[in-house]
């Protein structure tokens, strides 16, 4: 796995994904505190000081390297809205294999933005990290998340249960293995 120490901004046909910034975490929490957005994901906190806390402290950790989430904000091209939040990190005890999350604010979903975000960086993973194999989990009941996966060629490996206390919670693991390189000799 390789590390970018100096990424750039990842460009698609209609969005930016770039670096999260600590201005960003205003935008970046209102939606993710919206309850139906909320009970889709597993993070601990979604209020204003515990996002730009997550930002501070990922700003610090380049992509590729171990040791947590880099996260990038997702904002369109024309106009330069966030839209929503996409990250990626290096799996425990897999160095070759990067997992990928994504948030997309409920005003801009439908649009096809989550999955021109995630396969750019899905490809980024590929091309510039050197993954071997890249990795998102999704909640069973997600329905949208599961769709992003499976346009961007994951495939299902596995579905789980995950108890916490009194709470289970179902999930779906998708995966998409790089592709072979054709040797042209």
């Amino acid at each position: 796995m390789r590390v970018d120490t100096g990424p750039r901004p990842i460009e698609t046909e209609r969005l930016l994904l770039r670096r999260s910034r600590p201005e960003d975490a205003a935008t970046i929490s209102a939606y993710r505190s919206d309850p139906n957005v909320n009970r889709q994901q597993g993070w601990d906190r979604t209020d204003l000081e515990g996002v730009l806390a997550d930002i501070v402290e990922m700003s610090g950790r380049s992509p590729g390297e171990r040791g947590g989430w880099v996260q990038f904000t997702v904002e369109e091209r024309k106009g330069g809205r966030i839209v929503g939040d996409v990250g990626l990190s290096v799996a425990d005890g897999e160095p070759s294999v990067v997992k990928v999350g994504y948030t997309i604010d409920p005003a801009f979903q439908g649009l096809g933005y989550a999955t021109e975000a995630i396969r750019a960086l899905v490809e980024y993973a590929f091309e510039t990290l050197g993954a071997e194999l890249v990795r998102a989990h999704a909640s069973a009941e997600n329905a949208a998340s599961i769709r992003v996966a499976e346009k961007v060629g994951m495939r299902l490996v596995e579905r789980f249960e995950h108890r916490e206390g009194d709470e289970v919670w179902y999930g779906v693991r998708y995966e998409r293995r790089r592709e072979p390189v054709e040797d042209s000799s």
